[in-house]
């Protein structure tokens, strides 16, 4: 099995999106990717967009050669868009091999307002290859019922967590669980994975209280001892606390806990959590963004090395 994580906070930009090989199946999960449209009070630097650009043609390569495609939620990082802002991935960036895919999805029932818009118009997209998968099984895959967003609940809603088992190995992407509910890691460890990419608690907000940041470690604590690696990113990198934050876990369960880019070797990019910095050392013109937007405004000068 290769895992190849394509879009995290630690790689610039807000998703996560993997692409996983199992036997004859390429399977790719979550194929979404956004930038915060406000940070700071600031849009986006330059420098991240390029980033997100770069992100958005790996997800469509991957895309291109795969045989199955997973919606965990529906939520602009973690899917395509019929109506895309500038920094995210749109139907039109999709390849025409989109439709010829195995789509398993989290149920859009009971879903908020927009994520059932959203169910919709993949549902449209997509046809008869659109499939509920929630508790289902199907060759190597194998996907869970519903479970919280977060602290869940009407506002946060729930995802769909997936597991990939080739000869005995197991992965598990567990998208946005956050680590705050403990019933969900029990499923995860039921799952006996030995590779799991979750989303880790968003230290950035002021509603994550003490009591939920004791929660969060020590279900974090639980599960780093369970699995062989654990990788965390999304909410947790979009702030360098959360860095802190994983090299105590390191130490607390003797081993070493990652985030994506550590996992695929590449330099770690905190863009969002950077972008005051960003905008202090490359300041942006007024009216670059609005540019932008009508494609009149180039990002090549700020794009990564070799993107």
């Amino acid at each position: 099995m290769r895992l190849e994580i394509l879009s995290a906070e630690s790689l610039g930009v807000r998703g996560l999106c993997c692409r996983v090989e199992a036997g004859t199946r390429v399977i790719v999960i979550d194929p979404g990717v956004a930038l915060g449209i406000r940070r700071y009070g600031l849009p986006p630097h330059p420098v991240q967009i390029a980033a997100g650009r770069a992100v958005r043609l790996r997800i469509v390569a991957a895309l291109e050669g795969a045989t199955d495609m997973v919606f965990s939620h529906f939520h602009g990082d973690h899917v395509p868009l019929f109506k895309p802002n500038p920094y995210q991935l749109g139907f039109s960036h999709l390849p025409p091999c989109i439709k010829t895919l195995r789509v398993w999805s989290l149920s859009p029932a009971g879903q908020r307002f927009t994520s059932q818009a959203r169910a919709r118009d993949l549902m449209d997209l997509l046809g008869p290859h659109f499939q509920v998968a929630e508790g289902l099984s199907d060759g190597p895959l194998r996907f869970s019922c519903a479970v919280p967003h977060g602290i869940g609940g009407e506002s946060f809603g729930s995802v769909m967590m997936t597991r990939v088992d080739v000869g005995g190995r197991v992965f598990v992407h567990a998208s946005d669980i956050q680590l705050l509910d403990a019933t969900t890691i029990d499923r995860i460890l039921d799952w006996t994975p030995h590779w799991v990419l979750a989303a880790g608690p968003p230290l950035y907000l002021d509603q994550l209280d003490a009591g939920l940041r004791a929660r969060a470690w020590a279900n974090a604590r639980r599960l780093a001892a369970g699995v062989d690696t654990l990788i965390l990113d999304h909410h947790l990198m979009r702030s360098l606390a959360g860095l802190a934050w994983l090299e105590d876990l390191s130490s607390a369960v003797g081993k070493r806990v990652v985030c994506a880019a550590d996992f695929m070797g590449r330099p770690k990019e905190l863009l969002e959590a950077q972008r005051r910095e960003l905008y202090a050392a490359m300041p942006v013109r007024a009216g670059w963004h609005e540019d932008y937007a009508r494609g009149t405004a180039r990002i090549e000068a700020f794009a990564p090395p070799g993107d």
